[in-house]
């Protein structure tokens, strides 16, 4: 870490190595930290794990979305504190502790992207890389009250960067301010290949309100009133013909059957203590049968094409984050667990579509940040990130 002091504890205490970056350029006068599953030259790579810390030595080579960032101007900071191999939403490492969210101290920040969405909550840097598999950038979003986008799958490059599950892994970011957002969405996503229009048709998601409880859907309320305001009136819709149940399974049996190939060789050889609810997913994983994985790819393509269709070229559709705020440092593993499983059928929709996704920080319940998410048809992210800061510039 290249910062004096860490009071959110976001960063791995690596010894300060100097990344130089470009003097000028598009994202000159902005610092940002990069998720500890990105290699950067002069540091190792744990993935959140000691075993896979141990095994990594010191990269000599960094990332080429890292390299972007650096070339067009900005300042690199540290390497931030990832959930164990990324394969959790709570923020809470068994190993190397739980980040301070910066909107609800006493509330956790949310994984698997904890240290970044703590450094950019707490004003350490001005944003930072995050990756979303099953929800681990817009989970951190809501949870402390900050912009942060899933990209199209494959839009943004996770070369040299540690997988999970590869078909649905992507390279995301946080930022507190919607010009920033919107600035480093240039830089990072450049020009949309099918930007949006100005007026795009507003579907609001009738069956994924459904999934949250009322206090949350009145908290919400206000916000759609100012998507509305600035985008026009809403249509509702349905979009999860299927269920929800249907389509939380899919997405669980593809992303522990790729997880499990990623990861289950260094963990059968090794044997890690992982820590709770890490090992329970990676037990899980290891007993996905093939029938399971089969049957989850044929829901996931009938899926895809109906949302595509759903949206169009011109639709974006509005939904809850998250199923509440944060839950509480103290709540119990089970009771984490469950939120996380509640929270897994609201981010389905992105992950298996591969479409992106943006949670935008306009809403609060009881005192902590509550996210909505704007999401759109496939290459529509610059022109997400834009009407996000547009939205909350208005």
């Amino acid at each position: 870490m290249l910062l004096d002091h860490d009071p959110a504890r976001a960063f791995m205490p690596y010894p300060p190595v100097d990344v130089p970056s470009a003097v000028t350029g598009p994202l000159a006068g902005l610092s940002f930290a990069v998720k500890d599953l990105f290699d950067v030259a002069g540091y190792p790579t744990s993935a959140g794990s000691p075993q896979m810390l141990a095994m990594s030595g010191v990269k000599t080579r960094t990332a080429p979305i890292v390299r972007r960032l650096l070339d067009s101007g900005a300042r690199f900071v540290g390497k931030t504190i990832t959930d164990e191999l990324a394969f959790s939403m709570s923020g809470k490492n068994a190993h190397f502790g739980t980040p301070v969210n910066g909107g609800a101290p006493d509330r956790i920040p949310g994984g698997s992207s904890s240290g970044s969405a703590a450094a950019v909550s707490n004003g350490l840097c001005d944003f930072a890389l995050g990756t979303d598999t099953g929800g681990s950038v817009r989970a951190p979003a809501s949870h402390c009250g900050l912009f942060g986008i899933r990209p199209t799958h494959g839009r943004v490059s996770l070369e040299n960067c540690h997988d999970l599950a590869p078909s649905f892994d992507t390279c995301g970011y946080f930022a507190r301010e919607g010009a920033v957002f919107r600035r480093v969405g240039e830089v990072l996503l450049g020009a949309d290949p099918g930007p949006l229009p100005s007026q795009p048709r507003v579907l609001l998601a009738r069956d994924a309100f459904g999934l949250v409880e009322s206090t949350v859907q009145s908290a919400l309320a206000p916000a759609i009133r100012r998507i509305e305001t600035v985008l026009g009136e809403s249509q509702e819709v349905e979009v999860a013909t299927e269920g929800f149940t249907a389509l939380y399974w899919a997405m669980r049996y593809i992303q522990a059957r790729e997880a499990w190939i990623v990861d289950g060789p260094m963990i059968e050889r090794l044997k890690p203590p992982l820590g709770p609810g890490v090992a329970d997913r990676f037990e899980f994983a290891r007993a996905v049968t093939d029938r399971q994985v089969a049957e989850a790819q044929g829901i996931r393509s009938v899926f895809r094409e109906r949302f595509k269709a759903l949206l169009g070229s011109d639709g974006i559709l509005v939904l809850p984050t998250m199923p509440d705020i944060a839950p509480l440092l103290t709540d119990s593993d089970e009771a984490l667990n469950d939120y996380r499983n509640k929270a897994l059928n609201l981010q389905c929709l992105s992950v298996l579509s591969g479409l992106p996704q943006v949670s935008l920080p306009l809403a609060r319940k009881d005192g902590a940040p509550l996210g909505l998410s704007l999401l759109g048809p496939a290459g529509s992210d610059s022109s997400l990130v834009a009407l996000a800061a547009r939205i909350a510039e208005g």
